[in-house]
């Protein structure tokens, strides 16, 4: 568990510098240059990324079960999910669904966190899946009180939408019949 606490921590470490210390942000870009900043935040974050791969996987080995999801919570899991890859789509796709939502990553990672707490409970999950939700959720919050930055991505067009949406659904597909067994051990489909 602790491999997977320390990539949560760098992790969510580096993407939490602008809800705690924007300034200090701004200022360390300013004095490093953007260039240096995001080698140094891609860096942090891919060690991270590992760290939650690996530890995730070695706790997985002995979970330390906290509750056992009721088996209709599955579905809901399920459902849940849906959205989640059309608002990714949507986040580089700019179009009326990311007007919608304002910051359509942000409500795909607080779905997907929440649909995963909902048919995972070991302490592993809850602290992977939590933390995101968490995470979030403050970042969402702070969002309020900062400007949001740009998001790189495809000019604004109606078009966006049914690419967000065809690509979404495609995607979902994808996982639910065979790319989530293939990457985690787990069929979502019984």
């Amino acid at each position: 568990m602790p491999i997977l606490i320390l990539g949560l921590i760098l992790f969510l470490g580096v993407h939490s510098v602008s809800i705690v210390a924007p300034g200090w942000r701004d200022a360390t870009i300013a004095r490093w240059g953007e260039g240096r900043w995001k080698g140094l935040y891609a860096l942090t974050s891919a060690a991270g990324f590992a760290l939650l791969i690996i530890g995730y996987g070695l706790a997985r080995q002995h979970p330390i079960v906290l509750y056992t999801p009721p088996a209709a919570l599955h579905y809901a899991t399920l459902l849940l999910m849906l959205p989640v890859f059309v608002l990714l789509f949507a986040a580089y796709f700019p179009g009326r669904i990311k007007s919608a939502t304002q910051h359509p990553m942000l409500m795909a990672t607080k779905l997907w966190a929440l649909a995963h707490l909902l048919s995972n409970g070991t302490a592993a999950d809850v602290l992977l899946f939590g933390g995101f939700l968490v995470w979030a959720a403050a970042d969402r919050l702070s969002l309020k009180r900062r400007p949001a930055r740009a998001v790189p991505g495809a000019p604004p067009r109606p078009a966006n939408d049914a690419i967000a949406i065809v690509g979404g659904l495609v995607l979902y597909a994808a996982f639910i019949y065979g790319v989530h067994r293939w990457l985690f051990g787990v069929a979502p489909l019984p």
